[in-house]
């Protein structure tokens, strides 16, 4: 699934290209994403023009004239900017033209969303509710810490949950609980607030890192150039299990928690 990186990564890439324009066109070949692409979506957006394209945890938020396009890429879908005309593939279900370009929605496994809201952000039900921005200034040790002193799941749990942080998905989790020294499986309300600190600090750092990185290469996911990210290269653990850790050549453990696999490094992470 594209995380945080990945769709900050898009988000930049399409808003160069594409703010400012005005949408000439709404081509809908497959409705049936994770929920039904709005029928009306093409009289809607044709003739509007896009102020800006925002980001709030995995969505994005592209700003028209009388509205929020909320787009989310699921499990596998891309978005790329191409020139219009440009032969639809297989799996290409959504086209929004923009004079001489496309921005166009890939999703084989048809879990994204495409979704349009007239009103305010905190009025959406996908938008309400999210936690602090992993890289915004109300994410840090005392946020963190209040937010999981009931806590009695496992901290890798809690930092994935959206309510706490957003956008902090597997892959992340599992760097940024290695960079801060913190067992994936240690129980949330038991972290201290130097902990708190120290992790919140790892999240923020791992994220800009896989910003800088490009991003991490996925299956079935690419950048809206068509680029690939290159921070899988770097990982500590995420996928190395048995291989030795890069700071103390112990092998790295894996273990099922949340029905996810979790990596980690059994001496660093105490």
């Amino acid at each position: 699934m594209p995380e945080l990186p990945e769709v900050e990564i898009t988000r930049r890439g399409i808003a160069g290209p594409l703010t400012g324009c005005r949408v000439d066109d709404v081509i809908v070949r497959n409705a049936s994403l994770r929920w039904p692409v709005p029928a009306e979506l093409h009289d809607i957006l044709t003739g509007q023009t896009l102020q800006n394209i925002d980001r709030r945890a995995k969505y994005l938020l592209l700003r028209f004239d009388r509205g929020t396009l909320i787009i989310h890429l699921g499990m596998s879908g891309s978005l790329r900017v191409l020139a219009s005309g440009t032969p639809p593939e297989k799996h290409d279900h959504v086209d929004i033209a923009f004079g001489d370009c496309t921005l166009r929605l890939r999703d084989p496994r048809r879990f994204g969303a495409v979704l349009w809201h007239p009103g305010a952000d905190s009025d959406h039900v996908l938008l309400a509710g999210l936690g602090p921005e992993p890289l915004g200034s109300d994410f840090g040790a005392v946020a963190l810490h209040d937010a999981l002193a009931r806590r009695q799941c496992a901290i890798k749990l809690a930092i994935m949950d959206s309510s706490v942080v957003v956008g902090v998905g597997n892959i992340y989790a599992s760097e940024s609980l290695f960079r801060a020294r913190i067992r994936p499986g240690t129980a949330a309300r038991r972290l201290t607030l130097p902990q708190a600190g120290r992790l919140a600090d790892e999240i923020r750092r791992t994220l800009n890192d896989a910003l800088a990185a490009g991003g991490s290469t996925l299956r079935d996911f690419m950048h809206a150039d068509g680029a690939p990210g290159y921070f899988q290269q770097s990982y500590f653990v995420y996928g190395r299990e048995g291989e030795p850790c890069r700071i103390c050549a112990t092998p790295i453990r894996n273990r099922r928690m949340g029905n996810r696999s979790t990596f980690f490094c059994p001496a660093c992470q105490r």
